[in-house]
């Protein structure tokens, strides 16, 4: 059953969101350049690996991923633009974050927040000490259903990637085919000097003759081709938290690219929460329509109503119309790195029967009759009532 469009509740939780724009501390008419600026300033302040068992911080990063994904996108920026959060009333989780690519953004800022970011402030390392530079991170994206996210769920996932060579060790080189370099005296890095007015101004540099290693390989690793690395696949498990949504990271250190000198980069797995066949999640609430016959929404009653972990009980007020919705306190998902969960919300749908029987119909009919005959009666009462 597909899910009823909710219409004005809709509406109502598009005008709680924050806006996109002040979300990210940026104008309307920022260009792309300034929106992706201030995402990486924002992200480097609430990742949840800088702010780990910060709540508070997983949900600002939930809302800065959003809006980045939202405004990096010209056509979802336009719609955004012209009818407000109105305008991606009809896109999911998955749509909004699909083909953005957060990993590259900070590539040249290392993404797990390491020391390059703080070089590329300072202009580079000033001491001449030869640091071990980490490998490329990598991404990895899954998904999960509705009911995984709600439990939370133990995941095994098979990466592919570049690992340091075994045979030598990530060098590139035979056990005796590694020399020091002798352009930077094996420290990986080249001191430059000149006079500029009253001082002197000192560069510190990469080694671009062995490409800051401080070693030149002169008898190629037979394994690897002299690469240092080799691909190798390895199987991972990644534990996804109840009431993780679409855009959640989980960041594995140690397990992305290996680098020149050994030293891997991390892993980000990526989060994406599949649709659901009878489910409409938002945020923490989630939402179902439910048929009702028509004597069910003349009469009221109670309703059994599938929910994420089995059939709840609704109550059905006593002449119900389409549309109308009921709250299921505490049914909805768990809130992430909170305690309690959301509300699950029934939309109400009352079906008109079909194919009637031949007594059916009469009965019908004389319920017609009846209701003409309690209308009479009720106008001529007031209009009795009237003259008084």
């Amino acid at each position: 059953m597909k899910p009823h469009p909710i219409g004005p509740v809709r509406q109502q939780i598009a005008m709680t969101k924050r806006d996109y724009y002040e979300i990210l501390g940026v104008g309307r008419d920022a260009d792309p350049a300034a929106i992706k600026k201030a995402y990486r300033n924002l992200a480097m302040q609430h990742h949840p690996d800088r702010n780990p068992g910060n709540g508070e911080a997983a949900e600002k990063m939930k809302e800065v991923n959003e809006a980045y994904a939202v405004l990096c996108d010209p056509q979802k920026r336009d719609l955004y633009d012209t009818y407000g959060h109105a305008g991606l009333e009809g896109y999911t989780q998955e749509d909004i974050f699909r083909g953005v690519d957060f990993g590259s953004l900070f590539g040249e800022f290392r993404f797990g927040f390491g020391d390059d970011v703080f070089d590329s402030f300072f202009g580079g390392r000033t001491s001449s000490r030869r640091e071990p530079r980490k490998g490329a991170d990598l991404r990895y994206d899954f998904s999960v259903t509705l009911e995984e996210a709600a439990s939370g769920v133990k995941k095994t996932i098979e990466l592919s990637k570049a690992s340091a060579c075994p045979s030598c060790s990530g060098t590139g080189a035979q056990a005796d085919g590694l020399e020091t370099c002798r352009r930077c005296q094996g420290k990986g890095q080249v001191v430059t000097e000149h006079r500029s007015g009253y001082g002197v101004v000192r560069q510190i540099a990469g080694c671009g003759e062995c490409r800051g290693r401080g070693k030149i390989v002169k008898k190629a690793c037979k394994d690897c081709q002299g690469k240092g690395a080799v691909e190798t696949k390895e199987e991972l498990k990644v534990d996804v938290p109840p009431g993780a949504d679409t855009g959640y990271s989980v960041r594995i250190e140690g397990e992305g690219e290996a680098s020149a000198d050994g030293h891997p980069g991390d892993l980000y797995v990526v989060i994406n929460v599949e649709r659901h066949p009878l489910f409409e999640r938002h945020g923490d609430d989630i939402y179902i329509q439910h048929d009702i016959s028509l004597v069910a929404a003349a009469l009221g009653g109670q309703a059994h109503v599938p929910g994420l972990g089995g059939e709840v009980k609704v109550d059905i007020a006593e002449g119900a119309q389409s549309g109308a919705v009921t709250r299921v306190p505490g049914q909805g998902m768990p809130r992430l790195g909170k305690r309690g969960k959301g509300d699950q919300y029934v939309v109400l749908r009352v079906v008109t029967p079909t194919n009637l029987g031949r007594e059916e119909k009469e009965l019908l009919r004389q319920f017609q009759n009846l209701r003409k005959e309690s209308d009479g009666h009720r106008r001529g009462k007031d209009r009795k009532g009237s003259t008084l």
